[in-house]
């Protein structure tokens, strides 16, 4: 096996954190920081084992927070029935009367903390979770679209 810091090929290798990364490293070079286990190397027949039971699943979901399209008018709408002029308003969440003008009419969108902070002083709902759904790379060819060793002509 090869070290990762200078690629010396050796036996044994140590795992070692190394400023702040965990690398593969060779008894020199473990050195450099500090050693947490040694690498246990695996037979070929456990590899495939382990490749097998770890299957990539075809569907990956990942959950997203975004900003309400209306932002803008659901915050100045709110603020107004609150009764608040923006420079009360900007007072009560510790910020700029210019950001809060900004958000008002939406040449600034506001990060997810300062969204949710508005959502609480408002009671508002600002922030919404959206899903999606990644497919992986299917096996049937015709739905990975061209190649380029479709457009190949191979002289024979």
């Amino acid at each position: 096996m090869n070290c990762d810091l200078c690629g010396k090929v050796e036996e044994t290798l140590n795992r070692a954190l190394i400023e702040g990364v965990e690398l593969d490293v060779c008894g020199a070079c473990s050195k450099f920081g500090k050693i947490i286990a040694p690498v246990k190397r695996y037979s070929p027949k456990e590899q495939h084992k382990m490749m097998q039971q770890s299957k990539p699943q075809s569907f990956k979901e990942e959950k997203i927070e975004l900003l309400a399209e209306d932002y803008p008018g659901i915050i100045k709408k709110r603020r107004e029935s609150m009764g608040l002029s923006q420079k009360d308003f900007a007072l009560k969440i510790s910020e700029k009367e210019s950001t809060v003008h900004n958000i008002e009419t939406g040449h600034f969108t506001p990060p997810i903390a300062m969204a949710r902070k508005l959502e609480k002083i408002l009671g508002v709902k600002l922030v919404e979770e959206h899903e999606e759904r990644h497919e992986s790379p299917g096996k049937n060819r015709n739905e990975k679209g061209f190649t380029l060793g479709d457009f190949i002509k191979i002289k024979k």
